[in-house]
């Protein structure tokens, strides 16, 4: 390709709205434009990215088994409405009705039409295992989207699901998808980390996640580098040492005038945050049928710990949880700052599972300026549900074996689930097994986000001057530029030397544009191909081409009849 012909163009400035270096770099190379709120083209440079990201993929999921197919990206409600979805997920589902008034789906994610193929088309156990796949577009409505592709509201997948007769067989599969993952990911020379996830909204058994670690991540990971226990946040465990046994007190009411934070509370008693009882209050949705209640719910937690919203939803098993409002607050009978699980009534009270073991904590009295002393679990009040509520902070104990953990942040850039028998038994996905019985499919799915995937190499692999292509995945290999002089033969020659790196198999963006070397330089350190070649009246003159490596520093000039198998030696090394 010819950069005068090329459709997309370089910029200089760096875009107002762009917040990290791979937001900025791709929109300033002309990698890809916004049209909306997380919502982008992917001009030329980047969709030779994208093909050879998603031809990388295919290679791994073909080699231990797949089968590409092509879904729809519009469903019909029906098919969400039979596995709960429709009424469980919020409004990040995009939902539009046809020109019959049908509810319609915009496509978030394909479980639902998997279990409608599966249904229709597994019926006998001689039919399994199969594994099928597609790469497909998507679409979230992202409440806060940001940082370009790395949080879009309209991206692309990879989404292969397993089927299975049994446990063994899915388990083979997830296995085989880890390691297929994790080549992939190798392969386009991005380092990640596989860790422990929430299953979220798709439900199942087990997930885990492909984890990029850098700073710009919004997702926190807890790691043991002592015995490699490693999780989202989201789930993560770690060891709560509970206080020594102590006789419980009576109640005593103190009054605590305008002390309405654990931070005052701890200051003006003279006690540790851990003598505290944290109150937090929520709505959680619960889905009945096909509409949705709404439940208080008040959350108890050592004042020393934060609440995980995650882990509450899954204890408690909700659709969603929002933070309940001062009037809704006073309605149940608490009062926001000085709120006490005592007394309460037409609430659901879940206590942390350390709440139990904490005697004699400081809580609130319901009632404004007044804390209550010596409050004990069980003895003063009864919660509906104990569990393990708090979040894993940077020095937790690590729950296998004590030592303290650390947290970085991270980019979800792929996970894998095992689904078992969640859509299959909400959609009769069954088949007969070998003595004629009915059994349901057991499935697993597993995801990669093709355009986050681009934007984390970006992010891995650039420096002050751009981008810094990883071979597998660069748009082109090489990128030639000639240096206009007065030898009129040079542009002749240029030309010529496009055409044999292109015969060679080569891939070359040619700049053969009339602009300054300064203009040309500046953009192939931006476009960032692996190998540039300069042809010019200098290097002719000192025997041939120059190369150089976008990755080093060094230069080289090499004569023109030695150029492609030196380019050759020089890309395989780099790759």
């Amino acid at each position: 390709m010819r950069i005068s012909q090329l459709f997309s163009q370089t910029r200089r400035e760096v875009p107002a709205e762009a917040e990290i270096a791979s937001h900025q770099l791709l929109l300033r190379a002309g990698y890809m434009r916004p049209l909306g709120a997380g919502i982008f083209s992917y001009l030329p440079l980047a969709q030779r990215c994208l093909t050879k990201i998603a031809n990388l993929m295919r290679e791994e999921i073909n080699a231990i088994g797949g089968q590409e197919i092509c879904m729809p990206v519009i469903h019909p409600a029906e098919t969400w409405q039979r596995t709960g979805r429709w009424q469980s997920i919020g409004a990040e589902m995009g939902r539009f009705k046809d020109r019959n008034e049908h509810d319609m789906v915009l496509a978030m994610t394909h479980e639902e039409v998997v279990s409608d193929l599966v249904h229709n088309e597994i019926h006998s156990y001689r039919q399994l295992p199969q594994l099928i796949y597609h790469i497909q577009t998507k679409w979230r409505d992202d409440p806060r989207p940001r940082a370009g592709l790395i949080r879009a509201r309209e991206f692309t997948m990879l989404d292969s699901y397993s089927l299975d007769a049994n446990a063994e067989g899915l388990e083979k599969q997830y296995q085989a998808h880890y390691q297929a993952y994790l080549k992939i990911f190798e392969r386009c020379g991005l380092p990640v980390a596989a860790i422990q996830s929430d299953v979220g909204m798709m439900g199942g058994q087990l997930a885990h996640e492909f984890m990029y670690l850098t700073p710009i991540g919004e997702d926190t990971i807890l790691f043991c580098q002592n015995c490699h226990y490693a999780a989202n946040r989201q789930v993560a465990r770690f060891a709560k040492i509970p206080p020594a046994p102590d006789e419980m007190l009576p109640i005593e009411k103190v009054a605590t005038p305008d002390k309405q934070t654990i931070d005052e509370l701890t200051e003006f008693l003279k006690i540790p945050s851990s003598k505290t009882a944290k109150a937090v209050f929520f709505i959680a949705g619960l889905a009945e049928g096909t509409k949705k209640q709404e439940q208080f719910v008040f959350a108890v937690l050592r004042g020393d710990m934060e609440i995980n919203e995650t882990k509450l939803a899954n204890a408690i098993k909700v659709v969603d949880l929002r933070p309940a409002t001062e009037a809704e607050i006073r309605a149940i009978g608490a009062e926001p700052g000085y709120a006490s699980p005592l007394g309460l009534q037409n609430v659901f009270l879940i206590a942390d599972d350390l709440i139990p073991l904490s005697p004699n904590l400081v809580a609130g009295a319901n009632e404004e300026g007044f804390h209550l002393l010596n409050v004990n679990c069980g003895r003063d009040y009864q919660p509906n549900l104990v569990a393990d509520i708090a979040s894993a902070e940077d020095g937790a104990a690590c729950p296998e074996c004590g030592k303290p953990m650390h947290s970085q942040r991270g980019v979800e850039v792929g996970n894998i689930f095992k689904l078992g028998t969640r859509y299959s038994a909400a959609t009769d996905c069954t088949f007969l097994d070998e003595d004629g019985k009915e059994k349901l499919v057991i499935m697993g799915s597993y995801g990669i986000g093709l355009g986050r995937l681009l934007a984390c190499i970006a992010e891995e692999h650039h420096d002050e001057k751009g981008l810094a292509w990883p071979v597998n995945v660069a748009p082109y290999l090489m990128h030639l530029i000639v240096l206009s002089g007065k030898d009129a033969e040079l542009k002749t020659r240029a030309d010529g030397l496009y055409e044999k790196l292109g015969s060679f198999g080569f891939e070359t963006l040619y700049d053969d544009r009339e602009e300054s070397p300064g203009v040309k330089f500046n953009d192939a350190d931006l476009l960032g191909l692996p190998l540039r070649i300069t042809l010019s009246e200098k290097s002719l003159a000192q025997g041939g081409a120059e190369l150089k490596l976008r990755s080093n520093v060094e230069k080289m000039i090499v004569p023109l009849e030695k150029i492609c198998i030196t380019a050759q030696d020089l890309i395989n090394h780099t790759g």
